[in-house]
């Protein structure tokens, strides 16, 4: 893949809104199409797993859209239309949809039409919320294998063995790839938005399956499941709602290109790739422990709770910076322009070359030599250091 990537120059070259300062191969995507494609089908085959078509053209239709985009590039809009035509088809034809709320706002089970609505929009904002938070190395390639691991091991526990297999391919494609986009240096290569919309595709799966998965469980589960499943996703998916909204308050569209994602924000507070993905991922770690603290309550308590950190973690890193550059632009200006220099460096100096200090000032606030003022002087310098050498 990486030797088609150059051959061809599909490759993702830096702009003003990117962070990678070289061209990377970006046809990542083909190859984890590829890793989980192969090794699902080899082990599902066996079992009767009537949403595999449904799951698979998804994941086809992803394929093609986001190879067109990585090579061409194609409008938000165009993009936006076929996400929600793939959803209709998971929906209408595939059956996969929530039927149920849990509980949420009051509402349990819902009717087909709601049920159409809520799903389309899940699918579509999942989809975009795993393309928008693959910015920085590392980081969607992370929280992507902690999604995948976290759902197989609720579907092997549930006995959705079909599910946990499928689940279990992603997380070992993304751990292979993790080394080369991470570590990679002449083997580097990005997922490009075949990745990521390939698993953004399958994470609204997951979500959708493991929330009606879970009505035939324990009732702490089938309560607990919406607040659950939101925590899984709540990095992507919160980052994305705080960039839109802020795109929109400026007048922009949602989709405008910028660098107000939390991923750009570490960045700029003097982190690297990997540490600010890493912190990211512990983040996502932590929302998912707070989701099943909380899943003794109401479960409207839980998203509530859930909400208020999530949002206090998105905003922490604009806050620090905020801090940070009122405490610059709080100095006075003579403490950034003053410059300092020790007359103990001259001190070992020959009487000689005392002359040097007309071209050189002890105060780097001033513009030239204050002969006016006797503090200043040569002949007080000289003075003052052949007193300390004698």
């Amino acid at each position: 893949m990486l030797g088609v990537s150059r051959a061809k120059n599909l490759v993702d070259v830096p702009n003003e809104r990117k962070v990678n300062k070289t061209v990377i191969p970006n046809l990542g995507g083909i190859a984890l199409f590829l890793g989980i494609t192969i090794s699902s089908l080899l082990c599902i085959y066996q079992y009767d797993f009537k949403d595999l078509r449904y799951v698979v053209f998804a994941m086809i239709v992803m394929f093609f859209i986001g190879i067109k985009d990585d090579i061409l590039d194609i409008s938000a809009r165009k993009k936006f239309m076929v996400q929600f035509l793939t959803a209709f088809v998971l929906i209408l034809l595939g059956g996969i949809r929530f039927t149920n709320l849990h509980g949420v706002l009051g509402l349990y089970e819902i009717n087909y039409l709601l049920s159409f609505i809520i799903s389309s929009i899940a699918i579509v904002g999942i989809m975009n919320a795993v393309n928008l938070i693959d910015g920085i190395d590392g980081l969607a390639t992370l929280l992507g294998f902690l999604v995948s691991s976290f759902f197989g091991a609720f579907f092997f526990w549930w006995d959705q063995v079909p599910y946990a297999v499928l689940c279990f391919a992603v997380a070992g494609s993304l751990a292979a790839f993790f080394f080369y986009n991470v570590f990679g240096r002449e083997n580097k290569i990005f997922m490009g938005d075949t990745g990521s919309l390939i698993l953004g595709c399958l994470f609204s799966i997951f979500i959708i399956r493991f929330n009606e998965f879970t009505l035939s469980g324990s009732e702490m589960m089938n309560s607990s499941s919406p607040a659950i499943s939101m925590a899984v996703i709540s990095i992507p998916l919160f980052d994305m709602l705080r960039v839109f909204a802020l795109r929109i308050l400026q007048g922009k569209s949602p989709f405008y290109p910028d660098k107000n994602h939390i991923h750009h924000k570490l960045l700029s507070l003097g982190y690297s790739h990997i540490k600010s993905s890493l912190i990211l991922f512990i983040v996502n770690i932590l929302l998912i422990g707070i989701a099943f603290s909380f899943s003794n309550m109401n479960n409207n308590i839980q998203l509530v709770v859930l909400v208020l950190f999530a949002a206090l973690f998105s905003a922490i890193p604009g806050l620090i910076m905020r801090y940070r550059s009122s405490n610059v632009s709080s100095e006075p200006a003579s403490s950034k322009l003053s410059l300092k220099i020790p007359l103990t460096s001259v001190t070992d100096l020959s009487t000689h070359k005392f002359d040097l200090l007309d071209e050189f000032y002890i105060d780097g606030n001033r513009n030239k030599r204050d002969v006016k003022n006797p503090r200043y002087s040569t002949s007080k310098i000289r003075e003052e250091e052949m007193e300390k050498i004698s």
